[in-house]
């Protein structure tokens, strides 16, 4: 989960590759790390956006993909929910402190554009679509 934060993830699938069923993983999980699997990635994904926001020139609808949210909704209200601010609050609280911005481009460069966008000229048709919720949106539930 730490290695592709950014990409959607099914819980089955994390689950399953830690020897585990999904329930016994969520308890396993909450037991070890105070938080359900839901809650973590959420907080790891606003983690980077709360980077992103102070230093890339990029839209929040970008860094919301960027960062592995499907729902430009959900991801604002997480953020707000996390920081007690909207992403472009705390944009303009945070921006303008330490270094220039760096620009949307050179960002989507580094990032490596959008996680499962399949990139102009190619790309893997079986690569998952963007679009598609994650176990984090799915099972809101769990986050909770």
């Amino acid at each position: 989960m730490d290695r592709d934060w950014g990409e959607p993830l099914d819980l089955d699938a994390v689950a399953g590759h830690a020897g585990y069923s999904r329930f016994h993983f969520v308890r396993a999980f909450k037991a070890a790390y105070g938080e359900t699997p839901g809650q973590y990635l959420s907080r790891r994904r606003i983690e980077r956006a709360e980077e992103l926001l102070r230093t890339a020139d990029l839209t929040v609808t970008e860094i919301c993909g960027l960062v592995g949210f499907s729902s430009l909704g959900t991801f604002s209200a997480r953020f707000k929910q996390r920081t007690g601010l909207t992403p472009t609050e705390y944009r303009a609280r945070h921006v303008g402190r330490g270094a220039a911005l760096i620009p949307g481009c050179f960002a989507l460069l580094y990032a490596g554009g959008f996680p499962g966008r399949v990139q102009q000229g190619g790309g893997d048709p079986g690569e998952p679509d963007s679009a598609a919720p994650d176990f984090e949106e799915r099972n809101s539930g769990e986050a909770r």
